[in-house]
């Protein structure tokens, strides 16, 4: 799966491009045919210390999937996109396998 990673507004670490790679491809162990995917990384204006977003758009053949998390840091906004993604597969192949 092909996996492109936008940081919005501030340039982001090579490690952190490659643990949301990472991330993200694991979904294709839940389902194998997810075509591809984008992640957008970025900062929120706010004061406080949960101002980092994680956007996670789906590619499957006919469905798009769509998670948006916001935390302390990338990582865990990732992790939380990731988790809420995994859940979105779930009900999605079970719709399908239920035609």
């Amino acid at each position: 799966m092909k996996v492109k990673v936008q940081s919005i507004h501030f340039d982001a670490d090579s490690k952190l491009i490659n643990f949301v790679e990472t991330k993200v491809d694991k979904l294709t162990h839940f389902y194998d045919q997810i075509i591809d995917s984008e992640v957008f990384l970025r900062l929120d204006k706010s004061d406080t210390h949960e101002n980092k977003i994680a956007e996670i758009k789906i590619h499957t053949p006919g469905k798009t999937l769509f998670a948006k998390e916001q935390c302390k840091t990338f990582e865990e906004a990732t992790d939380s996109a990731v988790d809420a993604l995994r859940k979105q597969i779930a009900k999605h192949k079970e719709k399908k396998n239920g035609e």
